[in-house]
C-alpha cells in the first residue's frame, strides 16, 4: 500500500518460552494446579508450588522437579513467608479456590459463604498484592486467574461460588485497567465443567452426588485440559494479552446446557 514501509514492519514475534523464569502456582496440591505446574516445567519454566497440604505438595514437586513452599492463602502470615522464599516471580498462576456449598441463597450458609469468599476472593488478592513487586521487576510479568464459568453467569444453588467467581472476574478486569501501560499482563481463564478428584466432592459431599454431576457427560474437560490453556497464554509473545478464555467440554453449550447420553 502507498505510504508504507515494510522494512519497519516488526514482523511476527517469538513465543515467549519458559526457560529462565519463574512461575508460581497456588492451589497445587491436586486438580487443576498440579496439572498446570506439570504442564509449565514441560516449557521450561522454574516452577513454585503452593497449597496447604504439604505432603501431597512435596510428592508432586519431587515427581515433576518443581520447589514446594507451603502456602495457605487465607492466612496472612502464610502468603508473607511465602513472598518472602521467592526470588524471582515471571509468573503467577492465581488456582487456589474452590466451592463448599450448594444451597439456595434462602438457606445460605453463610460460614460456607465467608468460606468461598476468603479463598476465592480474599486469598486472591493476598497473593496477587504480594507477589505484584516482583511480577512488577521481572519487566515481563504475567497474573493469572483462574475462575470460572460461574464467573460469567448464575445459577440456582451456586450463589457462593458465583458471587466469589464473579468477584474473581471484576478483580482480573480491574487489575488490567490498573496495571495499564506496565509490563504485566492480567489473563483470566474461565473454565466450565471440568472432572476433577475434589471440586464436586467438595461441593456436594457425596462420591455418589459428585459422580451425578458429570453423569452421561460425553468427555468432561479434564485438569490438562485447562493447564494446557494456562501454558499457551504465558508463552504468547508478551505484547499479546488473552484478557479473557472460556474454556468449555463441547458437551456443554452452556451452564443449563449439557448433552448427556443415556
Amino acid at each position: 500500500m502507498p505510504g508504507t514501509d515494510a522494512s519497519h514492519s516488526p514482523g511476527p514475534r517469538r513465543p515467549l518460552r519458559g526457560g529462565g523464569r519463574t512461575a508460581v502456582v497456588s492451589g497445587a496440591s491436586s486438580g487443576i494446579g498440579a496439572a498446570t505446574a506439570a504442564r509449565l516445567v514441560e516449557e521450561g519454566f522454574d516452577v513454585v508450588v503452593g497449597a496447604r497440604r504439604i505432603d501431597r505438595l512435596t510428592a508432586l514437586a519431587s515427581s515433576i522437579g518443581a520447589r514446594a513452599v507451603p502456602l495457605d492463602v487465607t492466612d496472612p502470615a502464610s502468603v508473607e513467608a511465602f513472598a518472602a522464599a521467592l526470588d524471582r516471580v515471571d509468573v503467577l498462576v492465581n488456582n487456589a479456590g474452590g466451592a463448599f456449598d450448594a444451597r439456595p441463597v434462602a438457606d445460605a450458609d453463610l460460614d460456607s459463604w465467608s468460606r468461598s469468599y476468603d479463598v476465592n476472593v480474599l486469598g486472591t488478592v493476598r497473593l496477587t498484592k504480594a507477589l505484584l513487586p516482583a511480577l512488577r521487576a521481572s519487566g515481563s510479568g504475567d497474573v493469572v486467574f483462574v475462575s470460572s464459568t460461574a464467573a460469567l453467569t448464575s445459577y440456582e444453588g451456586g450463589a457462593s461460588y458465583t458471587s466469589a467467581k464473579h468477584g474473581v472476574h471484576t478483580l482480573a478486569e480491574t487489575l488490567r485497567l490498573e496495571l495499564n501501560g506496565e509490563p504485566v499482563r492480567v489473563i483470566e481463564i474461565a473454565p466450565g465443567m471440568v472432572r476433577t478428584e475434589e471440586f464436586s466432592l467438595n461441593r456436594l459431599g457425596s462420591p455418589d452426588a459428585a459422580d451425578a454431576v458429570y453423569r452421561g457427560v460425553r468427555e468432561p474437560l479434564v485438569a490438562e485440559d485447562i493447564a494446557d490453556c494456562i501454558a499457551w497464554t504465558v508463552t504468547r509473545p508478551h505484547h499479546v494479552n488473552i484478557d479473557l478464555m472460556v474454556v468449555r467440554p463441547l458437551a456443554q453449550a452452556a451452564a443449563h446446557k449439557v448433552a448427556r447420553e443415556s
